[in-house]
C-alpha cells in the first residue's frame, strides 16, 4: 500500500514536463572593486540560451553535448534549485516558478526529484542509510513513527538491489554502485513522477554502470517515471533515451528519436561526437575524433556557435545565427542542413 498523500504513475503518451525558450545567464564579473581599478567591464555567461522541448509521461529524454554546453544547468532549472532567466518549465500544465513558490510547493516537489552526478559527495557521511533515505519523507510527512520509517525505507532499498539491514550502516561502507543505489533509493521515497538524472553513472566503474541503468529503466517500467537524463556518453544514452537531444553552447542544436539520431544524424556536430565512438563491431567505418575545442562561453562565436569547428560552415554561417527547422523526424539548428549543404548520413 502506498504511502498517504502520494499521486499514482502517470498514464504514457501526453508531456509531463515542457519547457519553452529556457535561458538562464549567470554573471561571472570580477569583484566591483577590481572592474574598477581595472577598468574591467561586467561579464555574463549565456549557460542555458533559448532551449525548448517536452517529455512525454513515462518516457525518457537524454541531453547530450561536452562538458559545459549547459545540461547540468537545464537539470536544476527544471528541478527550481535555479531560477530562469528567461522563458518557462510547465510540469503537468503548472509554470514550477510560480508553483515552488506558492501553497502548492511541497505537493510539486514531492512529485519530481533529482540524482545527483557524485554518489561520493551527495550522500551526508555522518548520517546512516536510515536517515539519508528517510529523510524525504519525514519532510514531507510521509510516514510517523520510527517503525513505520524503518520498514518504508528498507523497502525503498529492497527496490534498488540493496537489503534492507542496510539501514544502520554509513556511506563509507558501501561501494560507489551502491551508494548511487542509495541516492535512487533517496529520490524514489516520495514516489515521484519525474526523475531528473544528472549524469548518475559517471563516476562508477563500468559493469556497475550497467546495474544501475539496468535498475533505472526497471522502476521505469514498474513505476511509470519520466526520466530526464543529463550524459556525455553516448553509449549510455542510446541503452536508457527514448529521445536525444544534442546541446552546444548552451543551445539545443539538434532534437531525435533515438533510432533516428543514431542511424541519420542531421547536425554536424552530432555527426562529430558520434564518429568518435570506438568502433567495437569492427565495421571498418572510418572514425574520426572530435576536433577543435569549445570556445569560450564568455566570448562565443558570432552566428552559429559551432562555425569554427564546422567543415560545412560558410559566411551566412559566421554571421547569422540558425534557427531551430523542424523535420518530419526531430528538429534541428542549422543553415546547411537547412540549405539541403550536407552529404546524406
Amino acid at each position: 500500500m502506498s504511502p498517504p498523500g502520494l499521486v499514482s504513475p502517470p498514464a504514457a503518451g501526453e508531456p509531463l514536463v515542457e519547457v519553452r525558450d529556457l535561458a538562464k545567464v549567470f554573471d561571472v564579473s570580477a569583484p566591483w572593486l577590481n572592474r574598477v581599478v581595472e577598468r574591467r567591464p561586467r561579464q555574463f555567461v549565456h549557460a542555458v540560451d533559448g532551449v525548448s522541448f517536452s517529455i512525454e509521461r513515462g518516457r525518457t529524454l537524454a541531453l547530450v553535448g561536452e562538458s559545459g554546453c549547459g545540461k547540468s544547468t537545464i537539470a536544476r532549472l527544471l528541478v527550481g534549485l535555479h531560477a530562469p532567466s528567461g522563458g518557462e518549465v510547465r510540469f503537468d500544465g503548472q509554470e514550477i516558478g510560480h508553483g515552488l513558490r506558492g501553497s502548492g510547493a511541497g505537493s510539486l516537489r514531492r512529485r519530481m526529484q533529482m540524482i545527483f552526478q557524485d554518489p561520493y559527495a551527495s550522500l551526508n557521511p555522518r548520517w546512516k542509510v536510515l536517515d539519508i533515505v528517510g529523510e524525504p519523507l519525514v519532510e514531507h510527512g510521509l510516514v510517523r513513527g520510527k517503525a513505520a520509517l524503518g520498514q518504508r525505507v528498507g523497502e525503498l532499498l529492497a527496490s534498488v538491489g540493496l537489503s534492507a539491514a542496510d539501514v544502520q550502516k554509513f556511506p563509507h561502507q558501501f561501494s560507489g554502485g551502491q551508494r548511487q543505489r542509495i541516492s535512487i533509493a533517496r529520490a524514489l521515497a516520495t514516489q515521484p513522477q519525474f526523475l531528473v538524472c544528472d549524469e548518475p553513472t559517471s563516476a562508477l566503474d563500468v559493469s556497475v554502470q550497467a546495474q544501475v541503468l539496468n535498475i533505472m529503466k526497471d522502476l521505469q517500467r514498474e513505476q511509470g517515471l519520466t526520466y530526464l537524463f543529463i550524459s556525455h556518453n553516448l553509449a549510455v544514452v542510446r541503452h536508457v533515451s527514448d529521445r536525444v537531444g544534442v546541446m552546444y553552447l548552451g543551445r539545443l542544436v539538434e532534437l531525435a528519436d533515438k533510432a533516428e539520431l543514431f542511424h541519420r544524424p542531421r547536425h554536424p556536430y552530432t555527426r562529430m561526437l558520434l564518429d568518435a565512438i570506438p568502433d567495437i563491431r569492427m565495421t571498418g567505418r572510418a572514425r574520426t575524433p572530435v576536433q577543435g575545442e569549445v570556445p569560450n562561453p564568455l566570448n562565443p562565436p558570432p552566428g552559429c556557435s559551432f562555425h569554427p569547428r564546422c567543415p560545412h560552415a560558410n559566411a551566412r554561417c559566421r554571421s547569422e545565427r540558425p534557427a531551430v527547422t523542424r523535420l518530419p523526424a526531430g528538429e534541428v539548428a542549422c543553415h546547411a542542413v537547412e540549405e539541403g549543404r550536407l552529404p546524406a548520413p
